[in-house]
């Protein structure tokens, strides 16, 4: 048998016999010829079958492929800069593996029930793979950016004793003798990590039982949360947005044929340039309370309110200085004004809202215990988290990234339950 070779490679071997192994995305025949667009997960390329050449018998049980029967080809790489990828393959045998059925997924229009029901076919759709191709560009980005910071990845654990983000959104499970909690955030672990290391990340599943059917919640998503020592949250800021940059700059160098077939339009991506804008929380709280009449001074902001604040400008917009009752027990209190914490969040640009959360975090041991008690949070659970500041206290700072609000901001989606494999809601848990 030819060596075997995967599409995206095929060029390797122009002239040569390979053999390719796939799943049929296409096929048409004409007389002696059938013509099968082969897909690989690598790339696409026709293979053109011709009867004299691989023999009747083989010929005619070609002619009863399907979509997605899988087949084993054969043949010689040609040049063909007609062709996708510029290559077409002379097949000199084919093997069928297997005969697929009548594809549920087929070139009409279905509603998004059905896909979703049916998502673990979905993804193989041209459209699925150009954004789980963007999604692995910017992890992968995510990941190069802390190593040449010279981060650790730390692994922070699923299972938690405690809230890190509050006691509504927790999903609760039995644990042995007593009660956990799936994480919804790493960054306690990472502020423990931290005070070892010096400067750490993890990246892992979270989870908020949040009852929120909008367009930009999940119930399980992926977070990239870097932990800082010695770390204040001007320092933070910079760390973040560098951070977004180095995205931007792979995403558009790596993935513009993805983006493409994504109908994304390029221009917005690549006008952003920093320093990014940053914006306290009072002045973009005026900005609300002439744009939206609803909105409350002082409250949190809403997808509504991140939307019009977020398209006024070309570039993320950063926000900072929140009041201190609207942010999490472990934000740090301005000092300069005490009602304010020494927050920040990220909001990507056209309406897409907010990508990151972050600040320094409190690093005295009496405040911290008094918040942990004020917010009725169980003391005996924070132990270990308190003992962060009673040996070696520092200023620190961190911050989480969404990869599936990213990976939205980035393909111009209309729905973050596109942008994981197999998305959690409220109303899905299948397949």
């Amino acid at each position: 048998m030819a060596p075997k070779s995967y599409i995206a490679q095929v060029g390797r071997f122009l002239g040569q016999e390979v053999t390719l192994e796939g799943w049929v995305y296409n096929h048409t025949h004409k007389g002696k010829l059938h013509f099968v667009m082969l897909r690989d997960g690598t790339g696409i390329i026709q293979a053109v079958i011709f009867r004299d050449t691989v023999g009747e018998a083989a010929f005619e049980k070609s002619l009863q492929l399907t979509l997605e029967s899988s087949v084993r080809i054969s043949g010689i790489v040609t040049e063909d800069k007609r062709a996708k990828g510029g290559f077409e393959l002379q097949a000199q045998a084919i093997e069928i593996l297997q005969i697929a059925p009548e594809y549920p997924i087929s070139p009409k229009e279905h509603g998004i029930d059905f896909l979703m029901e049916n998502r673990h076919l979905w993804l193989r759709s041209s459209l699925q793979h150009a954004i789980m191709k963007v999604r692995h560009e910017i992890i992968k980005a995510c990941r190069d950016y802390f190593d040449q910071l010279d981060f650790t990845l730390i692994d922070a654990p699923i299972f938690t004793p405690a809230a890190c983000e509050g006691t509504t959104t927790l999903f609760e499970t039995d644990y042995f003798d007593s009660k956990a909690y799936l994480t919804q955030s790493g960054q306690l672990y990472m502020e423990a990590a931290a005070m070892a290391f010096g400067k750490v990340y993890c990246f892992g599943p979270t989870f908020r039982a949040e009852k929120s059917k909008t367009r930009r919640h999940l119930t399980e998503f992926w977070m990239i949360e870097p932990e800082m020592a010695f770390c204040d949250l001007q320092q933070d800021m910079a760390v973040a947005e560098g951070l977004i940059m180095k995205i931007l700059e792979r995403v558009l160098e790596n993935r513009r044929e993805e983006l493409k077939k994504l109908e994304r339009d390029l221009a917005p991506l690549e006008v952003i340039r920093t320093p990014f804008p940053r914006m306290p929380y009072d002045e973009a709280a005026a900005i609300l309370k002439k744009e939206n009449p609803d909105f409350i001074e002082g409250d949190d902001f809403g997808a509504p309110d991140e939307t019009i604040l977020s398209q006024q400008h070309s570039s993320p917009v950063m926000i900072s200085h929140y009041p201190v009752g609207v942010k999490a027990f472990y934000m740090k209190a301005d000092p300069q004004q005490p009602d304010r914490a020494l927050c920040v969040d990220v909001l990507a640009p056209e309406g897409y809202g907010e990508i990151i959360g972050g600040g320094q975090r409190e690093d005295d041991l009496e405040v911290l215990l008094n918040k942990i008690r004020a917010h009725k949070l169980p003391e005996e659970a924070f132990a270990w988290y308190l003992d962060l500041r009673r040996f070696g206290s520092v200023p620190h700072a961190g911050f989480g990234m969404g990869i599936e609000r990213t990976v939205t901001w980035i393909c111009g989606l209309k729905h973050i339950r596109e942008t994981i494999p197999f998305p959690r809601t409220m109303s899905r848990i299948y397949p």
